[in-house]
């Protein structure tokens, strides 16, 4: 899940709170909400497409890549 972490907060993206397993998200640009839950140290698979719709849907880039 740390992969996946790391692509999030790169996106913008920050944590708004983590209950359990579950991990939500912000980001200042953009209304939804993204939430990851960690199932054996990987992201579920459906909730990566979720962010990759996003990222694709709001033009998201990497900060680096900005």
């Amino acid at each position: 899940m740390l992969r996946a972490l790391n692509l999030i907060k790169g996106c913008g993206f920050e944590v708004k709170n983590v209950r359990g397993s579950h991990h939500v998200f912000t980001h200042g640009d953009i209304p939804e909400l993204l939430n990851l839950q960690e199932v054996r140290g990987e992201a579920k698979p459906y909730q990566i497409r979720q962010l990759l719709k996003l990222v694709e849907k709001y033009n998201l880039r990497l900060e680096d890549e900005q």
